[in-house]
């Protein structure tokens, strides 16, 4: 691991007598691989939240989700997760192409619980795990540098209700999203998911795709 402390946070935890407190807290936590129990966590989420950094320098936080244990543990520094189908904008795929360091988020709101993972991502066009992703276009495999808990203090409760009907699942037909029915793409969607949006009743105006967000049937 580099210096997980730089000139900027060393300003702040002096200005407010942290400096102590900041070392000793960075020595119990942050870790240079998986332990036992954050690898537990991680297998069993069904989602987790990814920043990357775009051409400009900006910030991109993603959610990606998937069935539990969608994220494999491969070895003890190294992490694999899917890039499904998406809206063609591909921002973190090519964020993370142009500079491979993210960040990652796997957070359990009902516990609550959290933990945190900095790490250098790659993507192989035909990787073998390719074929352990039902619909999967790519697989990132991270090799993570830091990995560390947060206290989860401010972590407000959320009961999950339901999972996505989106998420692929063995045995099912994965529906197409609503959002592909919108007048305003047919002209650039795929010959596939034209056929798809004939058989779903036609295309929406953007009102009629807003009723359904606000009705969560989007």
């Amino acid at each position: 691991m580099g210096e997980f402390y730089g000139e900027q946070h060393r300003q702040w935890q002096e200005q407010f007598d942290g400096v102590a407190m900041a070392d000793r807290v960075r020595d119990l936590i942050v870790l240079p691989s998986i332990p036992e129990e954050h690898a537990a966590f991680i297998g069993s989420r069904d989602f987790f939240f990814l920043s990357t950094i775009d051409h400009r320098g900006f910030p991109t936080c993603s959610h990606k989700g998937g069935q539990p244990g969608f994220v494999k543990i491969l070895d003890d520094t190294t992490l694999a997760f899917p890039s499904l189908d998406g809206n063609s904008m591909y921002l973190s795929m090519g964020n993370l192409s142009l500079n491979p360091k993210i960040g990652m988020l796997f957070i359990d709101f009902e516990t609550p619980h959290r933990i945190r993972v900095h790490g250098t991502a790659s993507i192989t066009p035909d990787d073998p795990l390719l074929a352990e992703y039902q619909e999967a276009e790519l697989v990132v495999r991270v090799k993570i540098e830091e990995i560390f808990i947060n206290c989860p203090r401010y972590i407000h409760k959320h009961q999950r209700v339901q999972a996505s009907p989106y998420v692929p699942q063995p045995g099912c037909v994965t529906p197409t999203p609503q959002w592909k029915r919108l007048d305003a793409v047919q002209d650039v969607l795929q010959p596939k998911d034209l056929a798809k949006v004939a058989s779903m009743g036609g295309t929406i105006s953007p009102e009629q795709y807003g009723e359904l967000v606000m009705k969560g049937n989007a």
